[in-house]
């Protein structure tokens, strides 16, 4: 597995995931570390992994090195959402303020330690940015180091 670019472009070409997607879709997943907390909510709707049930919870979403990602936060407490993507990684990415899209995804749990380290370099970075109204900040990397990680790919609707 590749370690991924960690120069914070956002090049969509690099997520080949999002190309089948209308340009406003697109932009509004695209989010740079200009981008306000606002931008960064949506809800995913993953399977109960007991239930089999649909759950659907508001979280936010992070891009790094032109991806996209899920991410528990600081301290790395173990979550639902994330247990229900283990046992079956199809969800659905909604799409919520400004742009409404209710998108096909697959996730997939970052383990590699050079990718998590970069990823979560680049999260914690933008978190930082002084003009970002979030109250995710200030956050240092350290505190994200157990953080459950899963990158995300949109597929095409069957």
């Amino acid at each position: 597995m590749s370690t991924p670019d960690t120069t914070g472009s956002n090049d969509s070409a690099r997520d080949a995931s999002l190309s089948h997607l209308p340009d406003h879709i697109r932009h509004a997943i695209e989010i740079t570390p200009a981008a306000g907390t606002r931008e960064r909510i949506i809800d995913i709707t993953t399977l109960g992994r007991r239930t089999g049930r649909p759950r659907r919870i508001e979280i936010f979403f992070y891009r790094a090195a032109g991806t996209t990602y899920l991410c528990s936060g600081a301290g790395g407490a173990a979550t639902d959402w994330h247990a229900n993507l283990l046992a079956n990684p199809n969800f659905t990415f909604h799409l919520k303020n400004g742009t409404h899209a209710d998108l096909p995804a697959l996730a997939t749990p970052v383990t590699d330690p050079a990718e998590r380290q970069a990823v979560l370099t680049e999260i914690v970075a933008d978190l930082n940015q002084p003009h970002d109204p979030g109250t995710i900040r200030p956050t240092r990397l350290e505190d994200w180091a157990d953080s459950r990680l899963m990158r995300i790919s949109f597929r095409p609707r069957p």
